[in-house]
């Protein structure tokens, strides 16, 4: 039995989890966000320029703090929000996920924002002026919900297909990745709005991510995972940077001072803050004196009076701490200066000029795989489309997690293709992927009639006495770890959650529940599903069970009462002791589907047979794809259904088209015999639009894949140590990720890095250098004609490889140096010109500590794919030459 201790004296390092709510009232059916004692209202917009001398004006407001009112700046106020000190003019910084839209406060239901492409949808773009737009008008967003720093880019690389987070970081490659970022980075800092790139370093996996141990040689750490990191501190000078939850090598990142300190503050000169992850911090001195500054989200656990204890104990000096705290009010003086005027409510800001950008992101991110004989564009006027599949009629705009947020709107395949086809469009779903049953919400009505959850929360967790909060949700997903009303009940609470299910057929239908603490479901006032001790963990990104099912037998249009009785005791009761707390997130999951009625393949095959072409819209969503955990398989879900769904269609009708909606590389055992393959990503809201402008031909796709899609798991270079062992994972392949893998062992992958097919043709000029010899602070200009020779217009992205002829130690057959995109008129041609430095050279030799350009010759390939060089040329660096930054 849990000793209940009152709020005012509870020790939060034992009793709850400090980094759970909010310490207010969240009513989610509104856009307000809350305040807290360390945060008054005082907040939104600075102006979108940023003089020089903010580090200066940060300098001055520290000299007038007192070292309490230092160490109070090195831990947030709330959940999302840095603390102010209105009397010393320093105001509440706010921050926002994430990389593909700035959702505001609130994790699930909140405030509506602009849902642009993931990230990896952004990357397959290859566009550097698209990805510097699309980080303007995310700053205009961040603005809307008053939030002054995003919590973006994400720049983790793509070591396995298999990473939960792959959809939200952008490539395999770290030059790809780094020159986006930085551009991502330009458009959000130049309005006004900070970027937070992350997550520094080693976050490849969500397996175990808060403990695992990411073993890294210095080289590939060097050339691999650090360098897009790199890039976009030298080319954009991010206002922030986010440590990652893992070790490296053996020290936590929030406390690694050869990471935080010698590289990115030393020898990069890194000028902006350094927050953790939420979480994310593992120490009190060693995490202030390595460089991390402030500690997200509030918590008591390592900093406030053990920072002042461990000052007095000579841990800690007052020069450390001021150290931190000048980076803390360097980044407010950038964001918001000495704007202390009250936070603004969170609003919408739903532009057309967003919208169309969104959209053509989604249309350039579209990436055209195979297309024998040329069944795509579809002509509107004369073709009849069967659009099959279990993605075609739903919003598959993003992957799940930090990621996430609640669109302006969503635009389906299915409705898509109707606006834009003149003939009759049939539909068949052919299948399901579940792999949670879909929440309830659309089947539920509160006790007032309106769609939604009743919840009455109780202080303490023994349902006592009256409920001192009553809430209505919309959303039966009630993981309310960022939207518990702490003040009102306290640091442990229980509460009843209530409402009436509808269902539109009679049948024997299934409901679902998944419960994060203790938890008990009641169908019309009988006990259901017993969750109150379970120990069996589910895939949940902030913890839970299972997921249980229960049929019962329901009659159209009579509601079914459900009642959820739930606590905040952190179940399985083992990690009680293990993580020394009693109380951590609370809430429930709850999920509905009807009995089926018809056999959904045949009724596919039926709808393919019928039409001329038949677009079977797979892959994957947000509950197979997330942060939090890592994907099981490379197969599409589930259990084989869609591979036998596309197998049904392409037999049934030999025009078949499939649309695979992912994050990462699905295993496509049906490629050789499907004639047309289109990669569709997560776009977003315009997914559907951007969908349909692509099938149809009223734009051409231009995209080209960030990441190499393998035929076999197996083919993978980290196969044989993912996802580690023990709490380590070794970073076994070293330098040779993706295509340095494909290219080193000679295995032809499904579809490399870089490919991507166009409506039109273009063709390549023999390339040619302004000079033959490279100097250590000198560049040559490599210069290429790119011709379109087809009928219609078109978008090429143009790569250039370099290619060391002779190395003294190991390097890839061909790394990525530069690349372009043009877009080019039928009929046009266009002179590119793309400057070559001693970046585009060197490696990172680690017995001098130094980046080298190694004397000898080195080939310049010109390709339009890593497996697709279209012509080389070479050049030599006449003496050998180092540098570190």
């Amino acid at each position: 039995m849990t000793t209940l201790t009152p709020l005012g004296s509870v020790d939060l390092g034992r009793d709850i989890d400090p980094n759970a709510s909010p310490t207010e009232s969240v009513e989610t059916n509104t856009n307000t966000t809350p305040d807290t004692e360390f945060s008054p209202p005082d907040s939104p917009f600075q102006h979108p320029f940023t003089p020089k001398n903010k580090r200066v004006l940060a300098k001055k407001k520290l000299s007038t703090l007192t070292l309490e009112e230092k160490v109070s700046l090195l831990t947030a106020a709330d959940f999302w929000r840095t603390k102010s000190i209105p009397e010393k003019h320093i105001p509440a910084v706010k921050t926002s996920d994430g990389p593909n839209g700035a959702r505001g406060g609130i994790f699930v239901g909140g405030t509506k924002a602009a849902l642009f492409p993931c990230g990896i949808s952004l990357a397959a773009t290859w566009n550097k002026d698209l990805l510097r737009q699309v980080g303007q008008h995310l700053a205009e967003e961040a603005k809307a919900r008053s939030a002054n720093v995003l919590l973006a880019p994400t720049v983790c690389m793509h070591r396995h297909p298999l990473g939960g987070r792959n959809f939200e970081s952008f490539s395999e490659d770290p030059l790809l990745t780094g020159k986006l970022a930085a551009q991502y980075v330009r458009g959000l800092q130049e309005r006004g709005v900070a970027a937070t790139i992350k997550h520094f370093v080693g976050n490849e996996q969500e397996t175990n991510r808060l403990t695992i141990d990411s073993k890294i040689a210095e080289r590939p750490l060097r050339e691999i995972y650090l360098r897009p990191f790199e890039i976009a501190v030298r080319e954009a000078k991010p206002w922030a940077v986010m440590s990652s939850y893992n070790l490296i090598n053996g020290v936590h990142a929030d406390m690694h001072e050869y990471l935080l300190k010698d590289v990115l503050r030393g020898e990069w000169k890194f000028d902006g803050a350094v927050i953790s992850d939420w979480g994310g911090t593992n120490s009190t001195a060693e995490s202030v004196k390595a460089g991390c500054d402030i500690e997200f989200p509030y918590s008591t656990k390592w900093r406030f009076d053990k920072v002042l204890e461990a000052i007095r104990d000579g841990k800690l000096s007052e020069e450390d701490i001021d150290r931190a705290v000048e980076n803390v009010l360097t980044l407010v003086e950038r964001t918001k200066g000495s704007d202390l005027s009250a936070e603004a409510e969170e609003r919408e800001d739903d532009r057309a000029e967003t919208r169309n950008l969104i959209r053509e992101a989604g249309v350039q991110g579209l990436t055209l795989l195979k297309n024998e004989g040329s069944i795509l564009p579809l002509n509107p006027k004369t073709t009849k489309v069967a659009v099959i599949g279990p993605n075609a009629n739903r919003a598959i705009a993003g992957g799940g997690g930090s990621a996430s947020l609640n669109p302006y709107y969503n635009t389906l395949p299915l409705d898509s293709i109707r606006k834009v086809a003149q003939q009759p469009v049939k539909y068949a779903m052919g299948c399901h992927i579940h792999k949670w049953l879909p929440v309830a919400s659309p089947y539920c009505s509160d006790r007032t009639g309106k769609q939604g959850v009743t919840i009455e929360w109780y202080k303490g967790d023994k349902f006592q006495g009256q409920p001192v909060v009553t809430q209505r949700r919309t959303n039966t997903d009630l993981f309310l770890w960022d939207s518990a009303p702490l003040a009102q009940v306290g640091p442990q609470w229980s509460a009843i959650a209530t409402t009436h299910l509808t269902p539109t057929t009679t049948g024997n239908h299934t409901i679902s529940y998944m419960s994060v603490g203790p938890g008990k479901l009641y169908v019309n006032g009988r006990l259901a599903l017993d969750l109150w001790d379970w120990t069996e963990e589910g895939e949940a990104m902030f913890d839970g069970s299972v997921d249980y099912l229960v049929d019962v037998q329901m009659e159209a249009g009579r509601p079914v009462e459900l009642r959820v009785e739930m606590t905040n005791e952190l179940r399985p009761f083992s990690k009680q002791k293990q993580f020394n707390m009693t109380h951590k997130y609370g809430g429930c999951r709850i999920g509905f589907k009807e009995e089926d009625q018809i056999d959904y393949l045949q009724e596919a095959v039926d709808a393919a047979k019928a039409a001329d072409v038949a677009v079977v819209v797979v892959g994957l969503d947000a509950e197979w794809e997330s942060e939090g955990y890592d994907r099981q398989t490379m197969d599409l879900p589930s259990d084989g259904s869609q591979d036998r769904l596309i197998e049904a269609v392409v037999k049934a009708n030999p025009n078949t088209v499939v649309v695979n909606q992912s994050g990462s590389p699905v295993t496509m055992p049906w490629a050789d015999r499907v004639p047309a393959i289109l990669q569709a990503w997560y776009q977003g809201q315009e997914a559907g639009n951007a969908l349909a402008d692509v099938l149809f031909g009223l734009k051409s796709p231009s995209g080209k894949l960030p990441c190499t899609f393998p035929k076999r798991l197996e083919d993978t270079p980290a196969y044989h140590n993912w996802p580690g062992e023990n709490l380590e994972v070794v970073y076994g392949e070293g330098l040779y990720i993706g295509y340095r893998h494909y290219d080193r062992v000679r295995l032809p992958p499904l579809f490399p890095f870089g490919h991507g097919l166009s409506y039109t043709t273009f063709e390549y000029g023999r390339p040619s250098l302004s000079s033959k010899v490279l100097a250590p602070e000198g560049s040559i200009e490599l210069t290429v004609a790119v011709s379109n020779i087809g009928d219609v217009a078109g978008l090429e992205t143009v790569q250039i490889y370099v290619h060391d002829e002779k190395s003294r130690l190991p390097r890839p057959e061909k790394e990525l140096a530069a690349f372009e995109k043009v877009e080019l008129d039928a009929g046009e041609t266009k002179h590119l010109r793309v400057k070559l430095d001693k970046y585009a050279v060197g490696y990172y030799d680690t017995s001098i500590k130094r980046w080298i350009a190694e004397e000898g010759t080195f080939k310049v390939l010109v390709a339009a794919s890593a497996a697709d060089v279209k012509y080389s040329v070479s050049f030599d660096v006449k003496e050998s030459f180092t540098w570190i930054f």
